[in-house]
């Protein structure tokens, strides 16, 4: 993607007036609640619907094995610009009782933060949050810094290198349409035909949650993933082993944009006290030159001579 300045003065000023607004126009709503979606690991087959419907609703290039090939699990893998979630397989420790060991699947996509840090570090306003908290990209604004992959503490945005003309950053959008000023509406949660994924309003899903766990605390580690990581996620995850063995990272209660933020605006602050002395220098500088010029022109005006080149 070519960048010169006029592009990214452009982007800039769009940048100060898009704020994706995914209700409908009254002043009679109220913000609406912060989405959410609860995964409970347990319940999960992994059947990689909720992969097939990611799929379809995006439009994403088919992959060349079906659905339904387990070999994947053989692997790990991470979303990428061509598949917005993935699941994965983890052995558990081996069971008396079972011929084999039980493995847990684990549903891996953008984990939607209560205060994201891609938002926080894009510069031209390219990746926003909504009013339901959903992070949206907006390709037209976007000029390839890829700052937001570098913030994001998930490791999720994923760039189209293999794109020549106009690459863009990809992620999972929670299924929302801001040009259809449409909420979030996972297609994933959708198709899970165990419940594994539930979508709601998120502190109902916390609610719920709290409920499975204290209802079956055989079953279920008493720890919501996402409820505090990373300043919190509207994605959770209740687990039956500790979230390190599902490759759920372990992190500060502290946005990362909480830190990014303050960095700059100290900077930002800082810079304001000698980038005016830095502006009335150079007026004065001008000012003084344009003086000399002037007083040189007039002499030379007087004398008959031509103007110095």
């Amino acid at each position: 993607m070519t960048l010169n300045r006029r592009r990214f003065l452009m982007a800039g000023l769009a940048a100060v007036s898009f704020r994706p607004d995914l209700r409908a126009d009254s002043a009679a709503d109220a913000v609406p609640p912060q989405a959410g979606c609860l995964v409970d690991t347990t319940l999960c087959i992994g059947c990689r619907k909720c992969e097939d419907a990611c799929n379809l609703r995006n439009h994403l290039p088919r992959p060349s094995t079906p659905w339904s090939d387990r070999s994947v699990f053989l692997g790990k893998r991470r979303p990428s610009d061509q598949a917005f979630t993935i699941v994965n397989a983890y052995a558990g420790p081996p069971s008396p009782d079972q011929a084999r060991t039980p493995r847990t699947f684990v549903k891996v996509q953008c984990m939607h933060c209560l205060k994201p840090a891609c938002v926080s570090a894009c510069i031209v306003g390219a990746m926003a949050q909504a009013r339901d908290g959903s992070v949206v990209y907006n390709r037209s604004l976007c000029i390839g810094c890829r700052y937001c992959m570098i913030a994001c503490p998930f490791q999720i945005p994923a760039y189209e290198y293999g794109v020549a003309l106009a690459p863009r950053v990809r992620k999972c959008e929670f299924c929302a349409r801001p040009a259809e000023r449409t909420g979030a509406s996972p297609a994933c949660a959708a198709a899970c035909p165990t419940e594994a994924l539930v979508f709601g309003e998120r502190n109902a899903l916390l609610a719920l949650a709290r409920a499975r766990a204290a209802a079956h605390p055989d079953r279920y580690r008493d720890r919501i993933y996402g409820e505090r990581e990373a300043g919190g996620t509207s994605w959770l995850y209740l687990t039956g082993r500790p979230p390190a063995e599902l490759d759920l990272r372990d992190l500060p209660a502290v946005s990362p944009a909480r830190m990014t933020e303050s960095i700059q605006r100290h900077l930002y602050r800082g810079a304001i006290i000698p980038s005016a002395l830095y502006l009335l220098l150079g007026g004065w500088m001008w000012l003084g030159r344009k003086r000399e010029n002037e007083a040189a022109e007039k002499k030379n005006s007087d004398s008959g001579e031509a103007p110095p080149r």
